[in-house]
């Protein structure tokens, strides 16, 4: 891995660790949370490679329609849904349900 994305993933990581038990947030809203709006992408790939860390609520980073997109990373076939329900967080269809009103924007929270 580059330096420079080790640097961004650590960045990601330490907001994600800030996300709070029943609340999710987006990859997108992590991006521009760091600066770099367009890297949303870059933020899911730094929560794929952060499953074997602890501390790092990756199942509580959706997509921005709450979508679970990065279930397909997790051991066991709906061990993210899991995750999610077991904080109280309603998934139907793949989807974060009340999203609105789950969703942590860091942009905002962390001001």
């Amino acid at each position: 891995m580059k330096p420079e994305n080790q640097n961004f993933f650590s960045r990601v990581y330490e907001v994600a660790a800030l996300i709070p038990y029943g609340r999710v947030t987006s990859y997108g809203a992590i991006a521009k949370y760091l600066g770099a709006a367009r890297s949303a992408r870059m933020v899911g790939w730094a929560m794929n490679a952060s499953h074997t860390m602890e501390n790092i609520p990756a199942h509580r980073v959706v997509n921005k329609a709450g979508l679970l997109t990065g279930k397909h990373h997790f051991d066991g076939t709906n061990l993210m849904q899991q995750l999610l329900e077991n904080e109280g967080v309603e998934v139907i269809d793949n989807q974060i349900q009340n999203l609105d009103k789950l969703f942590w924007d860091p942009f905002i929270e962390l001001a």
